[in-house]
């Protein structure tokens, strides 16, 4: 039931919230950013570390690892500043397991231990192939399919991604992922090529596409042109039926009418028959008639 009602829950986030997030989590970040000033000691940095690695809604830490105090600890003579400095590089562009390989990194706490694995899953969910259980499993050091699913939950709910479970096909659907990660050193000439690449693929495509309307272009005149010629043809075809049958009537017509049969106007514009005068001939069958 608890797990229904979770999943419920996964699909609120929205975009206006996840900025919400970031803007807190900023905020958060600064306290500690302020404490570093005052961390004159090897032993005061590495607690900072501690702190900040295990805050809650902290997050982001390359600022962090930009102030005078903390960046010292990479030249410490001190084994232990080195390895604070370490863990603190694997939270803020490292994952769990680049953290299991690596030696002689200081032990996590369970609150630490969390945060990195939900860190991890950010890198991950870049990559689909990345979020089948079975491969979340391996790379986040989980030992069931179930705390699988219960670090998604919580990375949800802390507003890191916003996706949903599918437990049918034993994978995570994410949508959105929070900008929540800092850029490892020497990531920016990686990403810009990764961006010249997917701009000159758009500018291919666009090119592809233009093609394909001018062509479509093209042919839709000229097929409008060929509609064109073959009404023309069709008329003209037509009219040349219409004058041929006109003719057939009126030769049709002088065939049929009698010889006797007139046509005259009447007042009225209308036509009428009239027979021929009868000649001198008719008048005497006429009268023969008559007596008998």
């Amino acid at each position: 039931m608890e797990q229904t009602k979770a999943l419920n829950a996964l699909e609120v986030p929205k975009p206006c919230l996840m900025l919400t997030f970031c803007l807190i989590t900023h905020q958060v970040s600064q306290p500690y950013l302020a404490l570093s000033t005052s961390a004159t000691s090897p032993r005061a940095a590495i607690d900072l570390i501690r702190q900040a690695t295990s805050a809650p809604n902290t997050f982001l830490f390359a600022e962090l690892l930009q102030t005078q105090p903390i960046a010292s600890l990479a030249s410490s003579p001190d084994a232990d500043a080195q390895a604070a400095h370490a863990l603190l590089r694997m939270f803020s562009h490292g994952t769990y397991e680049s953290y299991t390989s690596t030696p002689g990194l200081p032990p996590l706490s369970d609150t630490q231990t969390v945060k990195l694995r939900q860190l991890s899953l950010l890198s991950l969910a870049r990559n689909r192939d990345n979020l089948a259980y079975g491969v979340l499993q391996q790379k986040l050091g989980l030992d069931s399919h179930r705390e699988v699913e219960e670090l998604v939950i919580t990375a949800i709910y802390a507003g890191l991604i916003n996706g949903t479970l599918d437990p049918a096909r034993q994978t995570v659907q994410v949508t959105s992922i929070a900008p929540l990660r800092d850029l490892a050193p020497n990531a920016v000439p990686e990403l810009a090529a990764t961006l010249k690449v997917w701009s000159e693929r758009c500018t291919t495509t666009l090119g592809g596409l233009e093609a394909q309307i001018t062509q479509i272009r093209q042919q839709a005149a000229a097929r409008n042109a060929e509609e064109k010629k073959v009404k023309a043809k069709l008329d003209k075809a037509i009219s040349e039926v219409d004058e041929k049958d006109l003719s057939i009537n009126r030769t049709q017509d002088a065939f049929i009418r009698p010889k006797n049969w007139q046509q005259r106007e009447s007042q009225g514009g209308e036509l009428m028959e009239m027979d021929e005068p009868s000649g001198p001939d008719d008048q005497q069958t006429r009268r023969s008639k008559r007596k008998w």
